[in-house]
């Protein structure tokens, strides 16, 4: 069971929280949750794709590797090779309280009292490194409310197209992505002046166009897995 506190500079003020990524840590994913407020980061390193979550509803998710439980940015000894980690990974053991208003740690994670970066000054001060945390939670609850108004527009707008991306990878493999949605490009380009101005209104336009220019990022992917894997 995690042991959860609360954080305060008085119980915790010793508290050291090492920054590391790493299968141990949940980081050997092949696809990781992405909130709209990080698109324009995100999309310089990884292709972002869209999915369907169980209510029907969408959600984002960068693509961080071409086979299963393959992280092509994380190496060997706990780091994550890109410009933008993405916020549900940069939180590490953190979370945030009920209310919003505070940062909870789990005590029982490895990264906890392990060497690393201290969480309060020596007078009580917030550290840099918790002042990172807590503006990572923030993108996380901006982004949660955000999410739906976003894909919202986009359907009515109609920019969001289902496909099937077929990958060859070389030497006779072959990697399919499926049940995947994408930014229709005709579409986003074929919108009137009333629809461009409504979804610049809301930053829906902006987000469109980054996401479709981050499937530029599809051949660096694949790149890294033939450097790492080969084919």
């Amino acid at each position: 069971m995690p042991h959860v506190v609360t954080l305060n500079n008085v119980d915790h003020q010793d508290l050291t929280v090492a920054v590391a990524h790493g299968a141990a840590h949940g980081d050997a994913v092949n696809q990781v949750l992405l909130f709209p407020n990080e698109f324009e980061a995100a999309q310089r390193d990884y292709p972002i794709l869209f999915r369907h979550d169980d209510r029907g509803g969408f959600y984002a998710v960068a693509l961080l590797g071409l086979d299963r439980d393959d992280n092509l940015f994380l190496t060997p000894d706990g780091h994550w090779q890109a410009s933008y980690v993405p916020a549900v990974r940069q939180r590490g053991p953190f979370g945030p309280t009920a209310d919003g208003q505070g940062v909870q740690l789990d005590l029982d994670d490895p990264r906890v009292g392990t060497g690393g970066e201290p969480l309060y000054l020596p007078h009580g001060g917030t550290a840099p490194y918790l002042t990172h945390i807590e503006a990572v939670l923030s993108v996380i609850r901006e982004g949660q409310a955000i999410n739906a108004p976003l894909f919202a527009a986009w359907e009515a707008a109609q920019l969001l197209r289902p496909t099937t991306i077929e990958i060859d990878l070389g030497d006779g493999q072959t990697c399919t992505i499926e049940g995947i949605f994408v930014i229709a490009e005709d579409r986003l380009d074929a919108l009137d002046a009333d629809a461009l101005a409504s979804l610049h209104r809301s930053c829906a336009l902006r987000a469109a166009f980054m996401a479709l220019a981050s499937l530029d990022n599809m051949p660096r992917l694949i790149e890294r897995r033939r450097q790492r894997h080969g084919g």
